[in-house]
């Protein structure tokens, strides 16, 4: 159970679980992935589908993303999300639909699309405090501190998982990729099946920190007075499958936004899995183009965006949409249920 101790941190320590030491079979290297593993083309009538859609959209406008996907057939457009939620949920855990028509119609138009299509995978939930549902990936110019989150900026984010210090972490991430950046902003994924193994093999003791509560900073999306970390493990399961609240960054600023000091064997245990990530044999880099739309498992594969250089006008600035599902808990930004 959820609760808030001294209004000092959220508390989700129930998921501790013992040490996992078997190879699940969705562990997989970079040398391993090919690219039928992961690349959906959309066909023709798969397009056309959009097509229509769109057209309907334009011709009967609805505000506040208010359409639901179970008011239209789409049939083609769901055996594309059927054959992706397999690779997600049995495959490598990333998918990229190429491409949508994102030339064809104007941005309003191309989130609806996205939001439509996005329902298909599952239920989007809040992906701010205050709501926000579709949520703009781009540089605002902001410098990357307390409160101001990594995707509102150009810098390098490390392999991570999204909304880490939830109460209810999203199952699936989404990316609809409106403009690239100029330079940089590359995508790179890596099986954190993998990277626990490796740890297993060769940072056993630091693993089990992993496994041990640790602070996470909850990037001031909270009301005001909130705790403003959470309390959780790195790394957990569920049965067969690996749960995973991987962002080394925000546990250390977990730990700075509250003054506390971090126990030694966190920072080691850090230390070790960042250089895990860092082995280029682990992570495979797919560059997200224009009108890409990027699926991952956000339990099972940990994501990457290197720095990027931004074109100046303002209408080809590195711009993505994005999704976050989940079908448990509130479709609130923390996922915490009223009771």
């Amino acid at each position: 159970m959820t609760r808030i101790a001294d209004n000092d941190y959220l508390d989700c320590t129930a998921e501790v679980s013992p040490l996992h030491t078997s190879v699940p079979s969705r562990a997989w290297l970079a040398c391993d992935v090919r690219i039928e593993d992961w690349l959906i083309n959309l066909n023709h009538e798969v397009l056309d589908e959009l097509h229509r859609l769109a057209g309907y959209i334009i011709d009967n406008p609805l505000q506040n993303l208010q359409r639901r996907a179970s008011e239209f057939r789409l049939e083609h457009c769901r055996q594309v999300v059927t054959q992706m939620k397999s690779i997600l949920d049995y495959g490598v855990g990333f998918a990229v639909l190429d491409r949508f028509p994102v030339s064809d119609y104007p941005i309003d138009v191309l989130k609806e699309l996205f939001w439509i299509f996005g329902q298909m995978i599952g239920r989007p939930v809040a992906q701010r405090w205050n709501g926000q549902v579709i949520y703009d990936v781009t540089d605002t110019g902001q410098t990357y501190s307390y409160g101001v989150r990594g995707s509102h900026t150009n810098v390098e984010l490390v392999f991570h998982t999204d909304n880490a210090f939830a109460h209810v972490v999203p199952d699936y991430v989404g990316l609809f990729c409106r403009n690239p950046a100029l330079r940089g902003g590359v995508s790179r994924l890596c099986s954190l099946y993998s990277v626990h193994q490796r740890m297993l093999e060769q940072y056993p003791k630091q693993l089990e920190r992993l496994y041990k509560p640790m602070f996470f900073d909850r990037q001031k999306e909270h009301r005001a007075g909130a705790p403003k970390v959470t309390l959780a493990p790195f790394f957990s399961w569920r049965d067969d499958k690996l749960f995973a609240r991987a962002n080394s960054s925000l546990v250390r600023k977990g730990y700075a936004v509250t003054g506390r000091e971090m126990d030694g064997d966190l920072l080691t245990a850090l230390e070790a899995i960042d250089g895990v990530c860092a082995s280029e044999d682990l992570w495979f880099e797919a560059p997200l183009e224009r009108g890409q739309v990027q699926y991952l498992n956000n339990h099972e594969v940990g994501h990457y965006r290197s720095e990027f250089i931004d074109h100046q006008d303002a209408d080809k600035k590195r711009h993505l949409f994005r999704l976050w599902h989940r079908d448990a808990g509130s479709a609130c930004y923390d996922g915490i249920s009223f009771n």
